[in-house]
């Protein structure tokens, strides 16, 4: 029998959950889990269903918004693997981690392919027998290498782009053609040390842990709304190497637990952050 995800966000009002799980009962669905969540600070709430049974997406979605108040967002999800595109450069250590996981059906997404602006990492996809693209950005503007990028992914048509150690900053535009559905992985734990060279940053200000940060991709660099975060703690023995070495460590876990989050259709935007039901 299919499972099936409701996302349901909307202003706060007396007996959303009835009228929500009502809807779904009338309709001979069993609920398996449910969660649900209200921001005292702008009276919002978040409710994530979980069920199974036979259904009519248009009439389900029709009843919710017969019943919910107007401003209700409804997202009515089957339960599937997610189709990815994972971006890296030159770094291995969290695409080695998502091939693996690819290769061993250890995440609920199906890798389609890899993209990257150097060969460097081709010998280690081709291991993995999955399409690596090579786009050469040298040379060429941003706006260019954009839209040879861009006939890479319109061949498989993800549900995510993956950047998994993908040193290129996109433009505004590639970033709305993707809202909400491009996921980064940055070596630093926001909003400290953004941009490049955040280890030797932190090294110089002589922290105590090191961090991770999992977030949306924002038309702002480095600013869009984080999904997960990781440290751990180092001290004064580490040098620039060694936290590096940390740091990747710390990098792969975040990553992981994001895109565990996101491909289960846990995750909620409000603005610029996000809400999580795990």
């Amino acid at each position: 029998m299919e499972t099936y995800i409701l996302l349901v966000d909307c202003n706060d009002e007396k007996g959303l959950i009835h009228k929500i799980t009502g809807v779904l009962y009338n309709q001979g669905l069993n609920i398996i889990s449910n969660s649900e969540f209200v921001e005292e600070e702008t009276n919002h709430f978040f409710m994530r269903s979980a069920f199974t049974g036979e259904i009519n997406n248009k009439i389900i979605k029709s009843q919710l918004s017969d019943v919910l108040p107007s401003n209700s967002n409804i997202h009515l999800i089957k339960q599937k693997k997610k189709k990815i595109i994972v971006f890296a450069t030159k770094e291995h250590h969290c695409l080695g981690d998502l091939l693996i996981k690819n290769e061993y059906n250890e995440m609920n997404a199906e890798l389609l392919a890899i993209i990257s602006n150097y060969p460097v990492l081709k010998s280690l996809v081709s291991k993995f027998k999955v399409p690596f693209h090579f786009s050469n950005h040298q040379n060429k503007t941003r706006e260019d290498h954009e839209q040879e990028i861009l006939k890479f992914v319109e061949l498989y048509k993800p549900d995510y782009l993956v950047l998994a150690k993908y040193m290129r900053i996109f433009t505004p535009k590639f970033v709305t053609k993707f809202k909400n559905r491009i996921i980064n992985i940055h070596h630093s734990f926001l909003p400290a040390f953004t941009g490049v060279n955040p280890y030797e940053q932190a090294f110089k200000r002589g922290v105590k842990i090191i961090g991770a940060t999992s977030h949306f991709v924002s038309k702002d660099l480095d600013e869009g709304p984080i999904i997960v975060q990781e440290i751990v703690h180092i001290d004064h023995k580490y040098t620039v190497k060694d936290m590096k070495q940390a740091g990747r460590e710390v990098e792969i876990t975040a990553l992981s637990k994001a895109l565990k989050l996101v491909f289960e259709d846990r995750v909620f935007i409000s603005n610029n952050k996000t809400i999580i039901f795990e």
